[in-house]
């Protein structure tokens, strides 16, 4: 018998409509295996063990049906825990579904838990979570990625089948790559937001990890669509992504951008690249050398974008109406700092700080109003090369994944662990990290698969068709 822990969705939707399995099997088989693992993992922050006959008795009819998913702590699950891995938000029950928790419940989905994540998602290595690091499955002495870094590693340590993250500067796609695991941001608006708790409200959006591309392709087909809750959400019609499957990457135009192989990335990660783009290239598709001349202000312009969002978004979090309040004040105003010097660690205040900064008086033009002026020539430069390629590749990450501890005394160095991914959120565009080898130490490489807006079908094709002609995706780590 198949290990059914180990198996993607897709073919255990397979065994579970030939009868050959039942959900309550998948999820006996998980529980086992999070049982002998999270301890060392670190992967959850808390584990739903729904009853055997309710999950049997799961819409059999549904696109997920039987399938357990593991939810990224930021994301409103009704009457369950929802903290953004911080303090402040101890305790908090949202009394509502968010777009996606229900969408998946109506599939058929059996939601497994909540999974780690860097508090209120800043953060690149997952160990800025109130409740601990979490650790990378191939090498538990480093970091997973971040910050959807619970759900990458529980992806890759086969402690779950499917798992939600969500994405503002690439936490989807950088913990996919340094776990080893396919991780996709959508395009901005592709996926309602409504539910997930904010970070950067234009920059945020809510996309699978999983453990192949075709896993990943009916995970988006079942979160995707229009949502009259959330103002940012498209209304396009969604595909049917798994037609996009298709092994044929003939006369595809590739784009190369120089800008993102120099100085500062890995030999180690650019060779597992190059060599990636040579497979596509013998597959049939055709290279194309591109510029992207403003690549360098992305991370400039992203920590000045994203920290203003941020302080304004978290604003709300003062202990007044839930979470976290400081147990003894003089009055409202001493009980608002008490209750958030108390709630908030050092990456959250870090970053309101910094926020509030750039929005004061006399310095909004100078930063922010020149920040989104620059976010819209990245945008530019994307248009332009999009004229002359059909999909843009490069690394996800500058290099495999670090130490624990080893970035967390300098921020700088942390916040260029993001360097390849944060453009695509300045420019809302679908991006996403494939496995395409591995270090000299045996820690996965990703290679990062960018598209036009709402272009996610091409990303599907050439990410299968790399996949299907390659076994980095096939590789598991030895806990």
């Amino acid at each position: 018998m198949e290990k059914l822990q180990s198996l993607t969705a897709h073919r255990l939707k397979e065994l579970i409509e030939k009868g050959d399995v039942r959900p309550s099997n998948i999820l006996s088989d998980l529980f086992d295996r999070i049982k002998a693992l999270d301890g060392k993992v670190k992967a959850f922050v808390r584990v739903n063990k729904p009853d055997a006959a309710e999950a049997d008795r799961v819409n059999k009819a549904g696109k997920l049906a039987g399938i357990p998913i593991t939810i990224k702590d930021n994301i409103c699950v009704k009457d369950e825990e929802t903290t953004c891995a911080s303090k402040i938000l101890a305790d908090f029950k949202p009394p509502y579904d968010a777009t996606v928790i229900k969408k998946l419940r109506a599939e058929g989905a059996i939601l497994m838990g909540k999974s780690n994540m860097d508090e209120f998602a800043f953060g690149s290595s997952c160990e800025t979570s109130c409740y601990g690091p979490t650790k990378n499955p191939w090498d538990l002495e480093r970091i997973p990625g971040g910050s959807s870094g619970g759900s990458a590693a529980a992806v890759a340590a086969d402690e779950t089948i499917l798992a939600l993250g969500s994405d503002t500067g690439g936490s989807i796609r950088q913990p996919a790559s340094l776990c080893g695991v396919v991780g996709l941001k959508p395009t901005y608006g592709r996926v309602s937001r409504y539910g997930l708790i904010a970070f950067a409200s234009s920059l945020d959006q809510i996309g699978p990890i999983t453990k192949d591309v075709e896993d990943a392709a009916l995970l988006l087909g079942v979160i995707a669509g229009h949502d009259e809750m959330d103002s940012t959400s498209v209304d396009v019609p969604v595909p049917d992504y798994k037609r996009s499957l298709v092994k044929d990457v003939r006369g595809l135009r590739i784009g190369v951008p120089k800008e993102y192989f120099i100085k500062g990335l890995d030999k180690e990660v650019e060779d597992s690249v190059r060599g990636a783009i040579n497979v596509l290239k013998d597959l049939g598709a055709k290279i194309v050398d591109i510029s992207l001349p403003h690549t360098e202000y992305a991370v400039s312009t992203y920590y000045i974008i994203a920290p203003a969002e941020a302080s304004s978004n978290l604003a709300r979090f003062d202990g007044v109406q839930y979470g976290h309040r400081a147990k003894t004040s003089k009055d409202m105003i001493d009980m608002y700092i008490k209750t958030r010097s108390e709630g908030f660690g050092n990456e959250a205040k870090r970053r309101i700080l910094l926020g509030t900064y750039c929005l004061s008086s006399g310095y909004y033009d100078a930063y922010y109003l020149k920040a989104q002026k620059v976010r819209t020539r990245i945008r530019e430069d994307f248009d332009k090369a999009f004229g002359a390629c059909d999909l843009v590749v490069t690394p996800t990450s500058p290099t495999a994944a670090f130490k624990i501890g080893e970035k967390m005394d300098d921020p700088l160095s942390m916040y260029l662990s993001d360097i390849y991914t944060i453009p695509a959120n300045l420019a809302g565009l679908p991006a996403m990290s494939i496995p395409c080898g591995f270090s000299k130490n045996s820690l996965p490489i990703g290679m990062q698969i960018l598209a036009k807006p709402f272009d996610e079908e091409t990303i599907f094709r050439a990410a299968y068709t790399f996949e299907q002609n390659t076994e980095f995706h096939k590789q598991k780590p030895k806990l």
